[in-house]
Formats: structure tokens, C-alpha cells, sequence
């Protein structure tokens, strides 16, 4: 453990482009370290936001079997590197990672790793996570998970608004029924009603010091759902009877996460839930579709350098059911985190909330450009060094490191 006189020698895991084979199972090694009660130190934007571990021999040779890079370093060098990252004239910082978050994946039961860009990668980093869905959220089992991910819901109970297109494809039709059987168990006549508790519940859990992340769809249904509260905006092929009459003029802002100010889209034939999502709006070529991170003060502002951490400030643009924000409906005290600029669309955003932390990133998979229904599941193999996939894995680790407040 680090500040044990006993320790004299040290593995750096570099996170940079050049040195390391393996960026994402690098994160799965400090996952593994924390989860045996192994501190670990997290080097804000040293080559790439590198990791500094103990030495063992145990520790080497889960590096090699895992094919992370590494180096060696003495005690000496350790001491003159955190010196230099401490300096004031260097944007870095060392942050201590102390205790491994118990991660819970909310996803409806029966669907497989590749469904879902975050157990996808959580799979391959080899970091353990555990199923949870409505029956679990609505009974409170929240409050036994540190960090909680919605897989691409639809917190509207609109079913995704994959009307038009699948309605009468045996996929959407028999995850309709199961839908309306869930929720007539848990004691709703409507789905739309059950998952906006269920959304209400994840809100709670968030404000009482959760930290949550989401993409794709389960953003902005979510904060929609919220806005919604007590307000039917379904119409009847979704949940059985029109909707609500001036609907829109009832939504209420403040009790979102994220956004404010965005228009429901009315029409069930539309795939699409609302202005928030600029995937419609977008006039951006597949090859010049990428989006910039934005740098922040490792000493000042620890939290979005954290999250923020990759051996590349240019990450790939990738589509979703809803795959940015328009800028212009990004609430004030949300921080944006990466943005296309030219097209005024944030791609990945951060907030507090109570007591809690949330993070919104849109696309459905950083290296499946546009993803369809029945597409292939990506290999991860094949993109171990994924800027994409780095700011999922960024968000599994935060709980575990020791919270400074942000001072901008």
C-alpha cells in the first residue's frame, strides 16, 4: 500500500498513445487492485491520466496476463515524479483511488453484454458488475451500488418510439407484453406511469449520493420523464389512451438533471423524443465527425479532469437514438465535457445533484459509427486503445477516488 516505508519499488501503467497496448483493460487492473484493498494512485493528465501501483510480483504478472503495459520505477523516481506532477506550473494532479464502487447495470433481464456499450466494455476490462431492473429499483436496491448505468431505456414508456419502423416486428410486439406485465406486477395500470417511478427512484437515489451514468436514449427519456411528472404525454397505441391535452405547456424544467427548455415531439410516428437530441439536426460528414474534450484545471477542478482523461483530446463521433445535446437546452450548471463546436451540439456532459453525480454521454457505441438494430456486436479486441470507450471507463473509476470540491 502506498505510504508504507516498507515499498521501494513502483509500476507505472502509462496511458499514452505511444506506450500503452492496452487502455482499457489497464482500468480493468485498477479495478482489480482496489477490489483487494490495493490503493492506487491516478495521475491526472501525466501521459494520458497514467496509473501508479505497488510493486509485486502478483501485480506483474496480472499486467502481462492481462497485456497492459508497465514500468518499472524506484522509490527515487516516484518521489521526483509526484514532485513534478505537484508543481504549480503543471496541469496535472495525483488523485488516490481507495475503495472499488459496486456497479450496477440497470437493463432489462435477457439482454447480452453487447446490447450496450458499458457492459460491453465492463466485460472486457474484466470489471464485475451486477443486473438490476424496475422490480430491484422500485424495491430500493439502489442504495447497494456506489455507481449505476441506464442501459438505452426509454423512461417514457413510449417503447423506445420505435413504432413506425417495428411495430409489427415480433421483437417489439413480445417486449411490449413484458413491458405491460411488469408493470401491472409492480401495481401500475400503465407502463409510462411505472417508469417514471422507476425514474423518480433513480433521481432519488442519485440526490442521496449516487453516482449515475447514462447514454444514448436512457438521457434524455430520463430527464423527459422527470420533467413529466404527473403529466401523460403517451399517446394511445403506447399506453392505451390519448394524451394529455397541452401537454408541452405543462412540462416542468426545474426538475430535470440536464435540460430545459426543449419540446416534446408529439407524433408516435417520429423517432424521436424531443429537441433535446441533435441527431436530426446534424449536417456533419461520417468522416469529419469527431468531438473535442474540453481541458480543465487538474488542481482546481479534479472531478471533469477525471472524467476527462485520455491519451487524445479528438474522440470519434458516433450516432445513437440520441446522440448529442443542443447546446441551447443544456441547463447553465451543467458542465459540458466534450462538444462539436461547429454544430453546437455537446456530446458528453456532467452534473451534481444533491448529494450526487450524474454524467450524460450520447452515441449508442464509440467504435460502431452507426449502430442498427440486429448489427453485430463490436470486438473490443479489436479497439483496446478506444478514446470512446476511455470515458465510460473514466466514470466507473470516479467513485473510488477521494472527492476534492471544485473550486470553477
Amino acid at each position: 500500500m502506498f505510504g508504507q516505508a516498507a515499498l521501494s519499488q513502483y509500476l507505472l501503467v502509462p496511458m499514452d498513445a505511444e506506450t500503452q497496448t492496452d487502455h482499457l483493460k489497464a482500468y480493468g487492473i485498477s479495478y482489480w487492485l482496489l477490489a483487494k484493498g490495493t490503493k492506487v494512485k491516478w495521475l491526472l493528465n501525466y501521459r494520458g491520466g497514467s496509473f501508479l501501483i505497488p510493486e509485486t510480483e502478483e501485480f506483474k504478472k496480472e499486467l502481462v496476463v492481462r497485456g497492459v503495459s508497465f514500468e518499472p520505477m524506484s522509490e527515487g523516481e516516484v518521489s521526483s515524479l509526484l514532485e513534478f506532477i505537484a508543481s504549480p506550473s503543471q496541469n496535472m494532479q495525483e488523485v488516490l483511488l481507495e475503495k472499488a464502487p459496486k456497479i450496477a447495470v440497470y437493463t432489462p433481464t435477457g439482454k447480452a453484454p453487447w446490447d450496450d456499450a458499458v457492459t460491453m466494455v465492463l466485460t472486457y476490462a474484466e470489471i464485475p458488475y451486477e443486473k438490476v431492473y424496475d422490480t430491484e429499483v422500485l424495491a430500493d436496491e439502489l442504495l447497494l451500488y456506489d455507481w449505476l448505468h441506464l442501459h438505452h431505456e426509454d423512461f417514457t414508456g413510449q417503447y423506445g418510439k420505435f413504432y413506425r419502423s417495428y411495430r409489427t416486428a415480433p421483437w417489439y410486439i413480445e417486449e411490449k407484453q413484458n413491458a405491460e406485465a411488469l408493470a401491472n406486477e409492480l401495481g401500475f395500470s400503465k407502463v409510462s406511469e411505472e417508469k417514471r417511478a422507476v425514474a423518480l427512484k433513480i433521481r432519488d437515489y442519485v440526490v442521496g449520493g449516487g453516482f449515475m451514468f447514462a447514454m444514448c436514449s436512457a438521457t434524455d427519456s430520463f430527464d423527459i420523464a422527470l420533467a413529466a411528472e404527473g403529466i401523460d404525454i403517451a399517446e394511445t397505441m403506447f399506453d392505451g389512451d390519448p394524451s394529455e391535452a397541452d401537454y408541452q405547456n405543462k412540462i416542468d424544467y426545474s426538475k430535470t438533471f440536464a435540460f430545459t427548455d426543449f419540446q416534446l415531439e408529439r407524433s408516435p410516428m417520429v423517432y424521436e423524443f424531443s429537441s433535446i437530441d441533435m441527431t436530426a439536426k446534424r449536417r456533419i460528414d461520417k468522416e469529419r465527425d469527431y468531438f473535442s474534450l474540453m481541458d480543465f484545471s487538474a488542481k482546481w477542478d479534479p472531478i471533469p479532469t477525471m472524467l476527462n482523461q485520455n491519451h487524445t483530446s479528438l474522440v470519434k463521433g458516433f450516432m445513437g437514438q440520441t446522440t448529442s445535446y443542443d447546446r441551447e437546452e443544456v441547463k447553465k450548471n451543467v458542465l459540458v465535457l466534450g462538444e462539436n463546436k461547429s454544430n453546437q451540439e455537446a456530446r458528453y456532459i456532467h452534473g451534481i445533484r444533491g448529494k450526487g453525480f450524474f454524467t450524460f454521454y450520447g452515441g449508442h457505441d464509440p467504435e460502431d459509427y452507426q449502430h442498427r438494430v440486429g448489427d453485430p456486436p463490436t470486438e473490443l479486441s479489436l479497439h483496446p486503445n478506444s478514446p470512446g470507450y476511455r470515458l465510460i471507463l473514466n466514470n466507473v473509476l470516479f467513485p473510488a477516488a477521494k472527492k476534492k470540491k471544485q473550486k470553477t
